[in-house]
């Protein structure tokens, strides 16, 4: 009787087992898996099997597909289907509810969910299309620190944050950066370096290739004896490359200039806009980002300012990189017995972060 009991309880058991993983993908070279199929992208195919886990397969691999659940499928010709798949020398059979067999061919397959799958893809699509404001950032934070101390003592620190929100309907960006050295020597203090520079931009699809942008940028600089430079600026930009390694922008525009030196002196003037903005992948770990905005003056005639900035990014882990940074102002016109262009060049860790 207990013998019995056992093989009705292992029976009931195997019988469930089956019910959980019973799709199968059959592989060129004669393999058949068994699973719970839960996605593929039309590169790759995941099955979630009983004792390895999630197994991902490369779609030109399948030779063969067959489930028992129903799969959301859509097709290279833009049909949506939802059906139980059976695969018939390189077609698949779908069974659906409302429009009986569909036959495709494995290779008109785009994209293919099982329920669960769907469900959250369909979210993930109207988090995009109608997100929230605190949703989609993402960025990084830099941050940088040197000390030496002996005959003289020298500390240095550098903080840059950069936040950007992306949607199919445009994009919001806001970034930070400052840098503070000083040094000490026969016991007396001096500031060597002080510089804040951060800004708020808005960018809006007008189409496929271009949008219309509009933005201010704020900043200090004390050995520029710049106390405030408010710069609000609007305009448009061209798409000149985009895709998935390389994106280079290309805008065009106007802004106005407002100027508050420690010296009393105050300006404001009306500057036309030209720039470029390009970013780059190397490699899945290290990239680029370059901009270069050039900015005429167009209140004082020959007076101009020029704005450029290249970080290059090295990933130590998902969330983790080092960084190099370069920055640089011009200005063709700064107070009396003070340089055309201030620089500044850091390095360190970099965290990122995304929501």
């Amino acid at each position: 009787m207990k013998t019995l009991n056992r093989f009705l309880v292992f029976t009931a058991v195997a019988c469930f087992s089956a019910s959980l993983f019973a799709d199968q993908i059959t592989l060129k070279n004669g393999d058949r898996i068994s699973g719970k199929i839960q996605k593929s992208d039309g590169k790759n195919i995941v099955i979630k099997t009983e004792f390895a886990g999630d197994v991902t397969i490369v779609w030109s691999a399948v030779t063969a597909i067959n489930s028992d659940d129903a799969l959301n499928i859509d097709l290279a010709d833009g049909q949506h289907v939802v059906g139980t798949i059976k695969t018939s020398e390189a077609t698949l059979q779908i069974a659906t509810k409302d429009a009986g067999q569909v036959n495709a061919p494995l290779a008109a397959v785009k994209t293919l969910r099982n329920k669960e799958q769907e469900e959250a893809h369909k979210q993930e699509v109207d988090r995009f299309r109608n997100p929230r404001l605190v949703d989609l950032w993402a960025g990084f934070l830099d941050l940088g620190y040197a000390k030496a101390s002996g005959n003289a003592e020298t500390s240095t620190i550098n903080v840059s944050a950069n936040a950007n929100r992306a949607t199919s309907r445009d994009k919001i960006g806001v970034y930070f950066t400052s840098i503070y050295a000083s040094n000490t020597t026969a016991g007396k203090a001096v500031t060597s370096a002080n510089a804040i520079r951060g800004g708020i931009n808005y960018n809006l699809n007008v189409s496929k290739k271009m949008f219309a942008f509009g933005g201010t940028d704020l900043e200090f600089d004390e050995f520029q004896k710049l106390d405030l430079r408010f710069a609000p600026s609007g305009g448009f930009g061209f798409h000149a490359v985009n895709n998935a390694k390389t994106i280079l922008d290309i805008s065009g525009g106007a802004g106005l200039n407002r100027e508050f030196f420690s010296t009393g002196l105050q300006r404001t003037s009306a500057e036309i806009l030209l720039g470029e903005e390009l970013t780059h992948k190397f490699t899945k770990t290290t990239s680029l980002h370059e901009k270069l905005t050039f900015l005429p003056n167009v209140s004082d005639s020959g007076a101009y300012r020029m704005n450029f900035d290249v970080g290059l990014a090295t990933s130590i882990k998902k969330w983790l990189s080092w960084q190099l940074s370069y920055s640089n102002r011009y200005l063709s016109n700064p107070v009396p017995g003070r340089n055309k262009s201030d620089n500044l060049f850091t390095t360190g860790v970099r965290v990122t972060f995304a929501k």
